[in-house]
Formats: structure tokens, sequence, C-alpha cells
């Protein structure tokens, strides 16, 4: 059990014997009656402590799973969205080097983009 369930688990123990003993002495019972109220509670007491104990332990196996499940999803999704993201940059990097090859203009506007920095240099 992590630390913070054993910290609740403490607190509601310590909270029942806390109301318990309080409950007891406002309560119109005699003091026999009041003994063996007390004893029937002390021994309920473990019992108490592990149906609360089987509680909080159910639910952090649900919590577990249920992040398991979550992370399982978004790992899933992020791996598509990088698939789609590389096969876009692979299509996009055809078109350009097909565009680069097929077209006359581009030879021609990338040798004048050199002949004007050559002329801005001199």
């Amino acid at each position: 059990m992590s630390n913070g369930a054993g910290k609740f688990l403490g607190g509601v123990i310590v909270g029942t014997a806390i109301g318990t003993a309080i409950g007891i002495l406002f309560a119109p019972r005699s003091g026999k009656e009041s003994r063996q109220f007390l004893k029937k509670s002390a021994q309920d007491i473990p019992k108490i402590a592990e149906e609360i104990g089987s509680n909080v332990q159910y639910q952090a196996d649900r919590l577990t799973e249920q992040t398991q499940r979550t992370i399982d999803e978004l790992l899933l999704r992020l791996q598509e969205a990088i698939a789609t993201g590389q096969d876009a940059s692979r299509k996009l990097q055809e078109e350009l080097a097909m565009a680069m090859i097929g077209s006359p203009d581009s030879l021609s506007i990338e040798t004048g983009d050199r002949a004007i920095a050559d002329e801005d240099d001199e």
C-alpha cells in the first residue's frame, strides 16, 4: 500500500476510535452496557480496517488499470500522428524534388538568384 493510503487508513482508524469514544461518553447507557459496547467496538476495529484496506487496494488497482489504458491509447495516437507526419513530409519532399527536376524555370530562378547575389558582392 502506498504511503498516502497508509496515512488515510490510519486516519480512518483513529477517527473511528475517537468517534466511538465520544459517542460512548454522551450515550445514555449504564456503565456495564457501555463497557460491552466498547469491547465489541474494539473487536470490530480490525475487521473495519481490513475492509477499508481492501477497498483502498481495489480502488488503487482500478486507477492503475485505467491509467495504463489511457497511456496505451495516447501512445497509439502519438505513433499514428508521427507516422502521418512522416508520410506527409516524405510526400512533400517528393513533390519538391519533382518540381525541381521537372521545371526548367527552377534552374533559371536559382541561377538568377546567384547572379543577383554576385552583383551585390561587387
